[in-house]
């Protein structure tokens, strides 16, 4: 799945949790394909200005960037203000922002359900429900949720990321059923394991302690998770999601594609 470069020229695009790890890889390729960008994110002032001027200066698009609380309405509101007044308004909105508790669910914190709600799938029906009009009025949108492989099967001690999830699929199919007539998508991505630095932090331990190596602890980690025993790769999900926002992706919508290794499938 590639695209011309150029393939996003005159675009404007929100990614949300989008200062690092996958949110950081997937606006740092729709940039690539001269799409201008809004990041998002709760971090260090300074991180973000690092994030916001190194996409600026890699792909010499604009890159702007908001600190908005997905849990707050009210923010939200403010930061599809902010795109509207900066850029005019969002062309490509990609949901990617997670947080996310590990626990049985008789432990599970009320207030980090609740905030897990807010953020995972709460924040999703906001940002859809801002930016469509302007899609609608201007003839084309791409939307792109981001699910889980959690979003298709459940597991046990995350209630919170497993329900937030799969329900992000449901909204996906809503909104793709009634913008079908229009050049406006609506998909969900459902990724597997990524190597985030914690996962790669714990692989690095279990390799100390077993004399593996950290290729042969990394394949029994994944053993029992993805059969492909390797991990999602953030650049595999960027352009599978570039893929889907350009013109190869135009009848592709209300669809949950699992990029899991065949996992899902296992």
């Amino acid at each position: 799945m590639t695209e011309d470069k150029g393939a996003l020229t005159g675009r404007r695009a929100l990614v949300t949790g989008s200062t690092g790890g996958l949110g950081l890889a997937i606006a740092d390729a729709l940039a690539g394909a001269v799409c201008d960008v809004v990041l998002h994110g709760l971090c260090d002032p300074a991180e973000a200005e690092a994030a916001r001027a190194g996409i600026e200066a890699a792909h010499e698009v604009r890159a702007l960037f908001h600190g908005a609380d997905l849990a707050r309405p009210s923010e939200i509101e403010d930061l599809a203000a902010m795109v509207t007044a900066e850029f005019g308004g969002i062309d490509i909105l990609v949901n990617n922002a997670v947080v996310r508790q590990f626990g049985p669910i008789e432990e599970m914190a009320v207030e980090g359900w609740d905030r897990s709600v807010a953020v995972n799938l709460t924040a999703a029906f906001h940002t859809i429900r801002l930016a469509l009009p302007g899609m609608r009025a201007r003839g084309f949108g791409r939307i792109v949720n981001v699910s889980s492989i959690y979003g298709l099967i459940g597991a046990a001690n995350r209630a919170d990321y497993v329900t937030t999830k799969t329900a992000l699929i449901g909204l996906t199919r809503a909104v793709a059923l009634e913008t079908a007539t229009l050049d406006i998508t609506c998909n969900a991505i459902c990724p597997a394991t990524i190597p985030t630095p914690a996962i790669t932090e714990r692989i690095r331990g279990l390799a100390e302690e077993s004399g593996m190596s950290e290729e042969e602890a990394t394949r029994d980690y994944l053993a029992t998770r993805q059969p492909s025993r390797r991990f999602i790769a953030p650049e595999g999900v960027a352009a599978t999601i570039l893929f889907l926002c350009g013109p190869g992706g135009r009848d592709i919508t209300g669809a949950a594609l699992p990029l899991d290794g065949a996992w899902s499938v296992s």
